[in-house]
């Protein structure tokens, strides 16, 4: 086959697979589309040749999964169409980039069947896992996601996501080599045997109870204010949307703990302290926790922070710790700040919450935080949820339009619940707002785009999942075996084939 054709397919393999992420379900398309970007790499020797074939998959699966990115920066950032599509695609490149490094890896391995089995599955979880740290990280788009409702779900609270994605990329392995002729029979049954295997015992695992009940079922009230992008720091619209929120509530007051989403008052903590005091005595005279989002400003400090605020019977406040590049802070900033209207965003002067902060309370109940892109990063979700009972998430998705970017979060929350094996309550600006349980299950969900309130129940949890204590060290010490094995194996060939070159004289 034509080498222009197998990277074509390499790119249109990398698209696809977007598909088989939710909110799209299909699934087994990740199977398909990464065997074939194992079968591409496995025709290639050099690293110049694995890395392009990696690359172009990149380009495709990010300029599919993550294209909402044009929308934040176009319709909502006030950057121009032409600049907003260069901006968009320099971010898919650098995101390909990161995929694509690790494979370079694959030229130091025999070209054999391990190498498919064992080797493509590898560098594949290191490429996620690699972008969940890189320049901050874009924990985006993992493998595993697609098996958030299949069996393979199962494995996660053991090894998190990116052990599922293993398992996944293993089971594409698989695939290539039963259509390789030149594998032995015993390699391709024993592989289908591992891939049951991994079936069963996910299943079975998924109904296992890592976790247990620490208290009295919570009644839950969220509000959805749907409060436009364009209007929410307008200081016209900030007396509407105090009455909106406020009207909203007095449907979900007979509640244990109401939520209100990210940023939900549209001003500083130290301006708004005329509406809190009210709002307060509210939360209050209806024995109720009241937590919602909102802009600490620290005067003695001179900076402005990402916080979560508990009210009414809520105790304590959260300052968010991992912020969106551009969106809440401008990397190299005395050169891009006023360069274009992007940069410039009105809430792009956040800085930094610090680790180790005090979980919010809620009577006896301790709460995880996770405030908008900070539920996408397993491990400090499991860092932060170890001694707590809960997680609450708060988000503002309306940068992101009618694209797909708001349910691709939304189902990576789902992870977050089944990784730790706590409820999850998830209040958004315009949805999707839910109430998760332990498993990843939905109990309830709002419409997007519609003022709403949302009601339900929410258990408190306590007890670790094995990912809660080992977050992702168990993972990297596996691929670590799994890098020392194939190296053996190697010098094992190479000493073998020149001992068949250089036979002994005598």
């Amino acid at each position: 086959m034509p080498a222009s054709l197998l990277l074509f397919f390499s790119l249109l393999a990398g698209a696809l697979t977007t598909l088989a992420i939710p909110p799209y379900t299909l699934w087994w398309l990740a199977i398909i589309t990464l065997a074939v970007l194992a079968y591409n790499l496995h025709q290639q020797t050099t690293k110049k040749q694995l890395f392009f074939h990696a690359f172009l998959f990149g380009i495709g699966f990010f300029g599919t999964g993550a294209s909402w990115v044009f929308v934040s920066i176009h319709e909502f950032g006030g950057t121009s169409l032409p600049l907003a599509a260069i901006m968009t695609s320099l971010f898919v490149v650098v995101n390909a980039l990161a995929l694509a490094l690790p494979f370079c890896g694959l030229a130091y391995f025999k070209k054999n069947e391990w190498r498919l089995l064992l080797g493509f599955p590898l560098f594949f979880v290191l490429s996620e896992w690699l972008r969940s740290w890189l320049f901050t990280g874009f924990p985006w788009l993992y493998l595993g996601y697609a098996h958030i409702d299949t069996s393979l779900v199962g494995w996660a609270p053991i090894g998190g996501v990116f052990f599922v994605s293993l398992i996944g990329a293993f089971f594409s392995g698989v695939l290539c080599v039963l259509f390789m002729p030149s594998v032995h029979s015993k390699i391709k049954i024993l592989s289908v045997l591992a891939v049951a295997m991994f079936w069963a015992e996910g299943k079975a695992l998924s109904s296992f109870e890592w976790t247990q009940p620490s208290g009295k079922t919570i009644s839950v009230g969220i509000v959805q204010p749907n409060i436009p992008q364009e209007l929410k720091w307008s200081p016209e619209f900030r007396e509407p949307t105090l009455e909106i929120l406020a009207a909203l509530s007095n449907e979900v007051w007979q509640h244990d703990v109401v939520l209100w989403p990210e940023a939900a008052i549209p001003d500083v903590f130290s301006r708004s302290q005329q509406f809190l005091d009210t709002i307060n005595q509210k939360a209050l005279e209806t024995n109720t926790s009241l937590i919602t989002g909102i802009l600490y400003d620290d005067r003695e400090k001179q900076k402005y922070l990402n916080s979560l605020v508990g009210l009414g019977n809520a105790e304590g406040v959260y300052f968010k710790q991992r912020l969106v590049p551009f969106g809440e802070y401008v990397p190299l900033e005395s050169y891009l700040r006023g360069l274009i209207n992007f940069f410039n965003l009105p809430t792009s002067i956040i800085a930094k919450g610090g680790a180790n902060q005090n979980a919010i309370k809620v009577g006896d109940q301790l709460i995880t935080s996770a405030i908008c892109y900070e539920i996408v990063y397993p491990a400090l979700v499991a860092k932060e949820t170890k001694n707590t009972n809960m997680i609450i998430t708060v988000s503002n998705d309306a940068w992101f339009g009618k694209s797909i970017g708001p349910l691709q979060h939304f189902n990576m929350a789902r992870m977050r619940a089944v990784e730790t094996g706590r409820y999850v309550v998830r209040g958004t600006n315009n949805g999707v707002s839910a109430i998760i349980d332990n498993k990843g299950k939905i109990q309830s969900q709002s419409e997007q785009f519609v003022r709403t309130t949302l009601s339900g129940e929410a258990t408190p949890m306590e007890g670790n999942t094995p990912f809660l204590i080992w977050k992702n060290y168990f993972l990297l010490s596996l691929l670590l075996i799994i890098i020392i094995g194939m190296m053996k194996f190697n010098r094992k060939d190479k000493s073998e084939n020149a001992e068949l070159d250089n036979p002994d004289p005598s």
